[in-house]
């Protein structure tokens, strides 16, 4: 729903593009919290490559990170888990997206309509 930020939006307009957002988070795969990300480390040993001038570093080695219970938590992926996951991870993160829009779009309504309070 791009467009002035305080223009009023028709309610069948609001309605429609919930129904829409609606669909879509229907149709999404299961989603999975986190992020996926490649990462290359030095190590302890002082005469290891990875301390050389220009160093070269260990990796890649990829890397699951999200919270649990309030704690990050970290897994360390092969190739192949970590394609297996990446569509899951995308799904969350498009969920997130939609979510967002639908909260908008209720902001928008409250806005417009008279008998509720100014959000």
């Amino acid at each position: 729903m791009a467009g002035r930020p305080n223009a009023r939006v028709p309610k069948a307009a609001i309605d429609r593009r919930r129904a829409v957002i609606t669909a879509a988070i229907t149709a999404l795969g299961p989603p999975l919290p986190g992020s996926l990300v490649e990462r290359r480390t030095t190590c302890g040993n002082q005469c290891c490559r990875c301390h050389a001038d220009p160093p070269q570093l260990h990796g890649p080695y990829l890397t699951w990170t999200r919270k649990v219970d309030n704690k990050t938590v970290t897994r360390t992926l092969d190739t192949a888990q970590a394609d297996a996951i990446r569509p899951l991870l995308d799904n969350a993160r498009r969920l997130r997206e939609l979510t967002s829009e639908l909260e908008t779009l209720t902001l928008q309504q409250l806005r417009d309509d008279p008998a509720q309070p100014d959000p």
